[in-house]
């Protein structure tokens, strides 16, 4: 068997795919699925984190997508709530929240267009090599989540000591979802569109996964019996019986 065709596995018959045509159905149309959710979860927010202080009555809104933050304007003044954030974390001590995870902002685009190329390259590998194509998309969300929870980490352990208010505030971990309180401030963070589509895409991929088992291992199994038998060595020649 060629290096190709081990990694690509075996075609499935003619006869078989007319048999059982839904057992093959079903993971190309997960890992379809989860490829489509992967793409579409880039034109929406990951994570949103509202924040709200005497000096802010109406709150301040921050979403985060992949490869950007974006604040909430202000219908009657226009202004912008994330430029309002970074100027309450100038006097907290934080750094900017433009200096954050720039790296991972910088190729989170590339990253998922190529995650989803791979779901849509696992269609056509029947064989065990699937699974680290799929692994990517599977993992995906989990890793954005570590990421961020670091970056929360990072910026309330990274207070500037001359701050105003980094004395009064103190070192902090916001909780990565549902309510905290940080000094006078109050923040609620929730799980964005983005991110519960690509946990729906990691879902899929898994579901696409178990089922792409079940309907290719035998397939594999047979293939290698018969390439076993064809490689193991001939039966042994019958010794000669005793002279006469």
């Amino acid at each position: 068997m060629s290096a190709t065709n081990s990694v690509l596995g075996p075609r499935v018959p003619e006869e078989e795919l007319k048999a059982h045509r839904s057992r093959y159905r079903v993971p190309t149309l997960c890992f379809l699925g989860a490829m489509l959710a992967l793409l579409v979860s880039m034109m929406f927010p990951y994570w949103t984190l509202r924040l709200e202080a005497p000096q802010f009555p109406k709150g301040l809104e921050v979403s985060a997508y992949v490869n950007r933050l974006v604040g909430e304007q202000d219908p009657v003044t226009g202004s912008d709530n994330l430029k309002e954030l970074d100027e309450l974390n100038h006097y907290v001590g934080m750094p900017s929240l433009e200096d954050g995870a720039k790296l991972e902002r910088s190729v989170s685009i590339m990253a998922i267009v190529v995650f989803a190329g791979l779901l849509l390259a696992s269609v056509y590998v029947h064989s065990r090599w699937v699974v680290l194509l799929v692994l990517p998309a599977l993992l995906f969300p989990f890793v954005f989540l570590a990421d961020l929870q670091y970056w929360l980490w990072n910026y309330g352990h990274s207070l500037d000591p001359r701050a105003p208010l980094a004395s009064a505030v103190g070192e902090f971990t916001p909780h990565l979802f549902g309510p905290s309180k940080i000094a006078q401030f109050d923040t609620n963070a929730l799980p964005g569109i983005g991110l519960l589509l690509a946990f729906l895409a990691s879902i899929l991929t898994a579901v696409g996964l178990w089922y792409h088992r079940k309907a290719y291992k035998p397939l594999v199994e047979a293939v290698e019996g018969e390439v076993e038998a064809v490689d193991s060595p001939t039966d042994a020649v019958d010794e000669p019986g005793p002279q006469g």
